[in-house]
């Protein structure tokens, strides 16, 4: 199989990137309405962090759907371009924030030379894109000043929504996705074909 990407692979990176990014837009409201709700407890940090695994779930989806170098990296870095371009309050530093994510993210498949695209690698995938966008933000966000008991809980929190949110429930999104037959054309559809075929004989 090529690594090199087809134009039907480049179009549904920029849909996927569009469409999650508009999601991810949304999401930003969602947690900060847990941080109101927690703030009172003095767990305000944990309002996003418990749906952090969202904004990673775009590079997981698009990875085990197409299953080429690259892809994680560039569908995550367009969702951040796209919320600059709607206006997200983050600003453009929210490209960058997003190009560390796709790179943690791409960097559990890199580690498989982009050949195992099971459940454990979109769950490191995830995991990965966690890790990265925890450091980021300890100087990004000046999460460095906060106490090593609330850096440590929140990361520990961050792993665990970047393993479902992202890991998990993309892979289940995209096998979904997979049984209508869109994906036909895709690796992940060519693999459910396959495994149809065997089953059948």
């Amino acid at each position: 199989m090529t690594n090199q990407w087809k134009l039907k692979e480049i179009v549904l990176m920029a849909v996927l990137g569009v469409v999650f990014g508009i999601i991810y837009l949304g999401f930003f409201l969602i947690g900060q309405g847990f941080r109101n709700v927690l703030a009172p407890f003095g767990l305000g940090q944990f309002g996003y962090e418990i749906i952090f695994g969202i904004w990673f779930i775009v590079s997981i989806i698009a990875a085990y759907i197409i299953r080429k170098p690259g892809v994680a990296f560039t569908s995550e870095l367009i969702a951040g371009v796209v919320q600059v371009l709607l206006g997200t309050t983050a600003g453009p530093q929210l490209i960058l924030s997003a190009a560390i994510q796709g790179a943690g993210a791409e960097l559990a498949f890199a580690l498989t030379r982009w050949k195992d695209y099971r459940l454990r690698i979109l769950v490191f995938a995830g995991m990965g894109a966690a890790i990265f966008s925890f450091v980021w933000n300890l100087y990004s966000a000046g999460n460095i000043a906060l106490a090593p008991w609330l850096l440590t809980s929140m990361l520990v929190v961050r792993l665990i929504s970047g393993a479902l949110l992202a890991g998990v429930l993309g892979k289940w999104m995209s096998d979904q996705l997979a049984k209508t037959g869109v994906l036909r054309g895709y690796a992940l559809g060519k693999e459910r074909r396959k495994q149809r075929e065997k089953g059948a004989i």
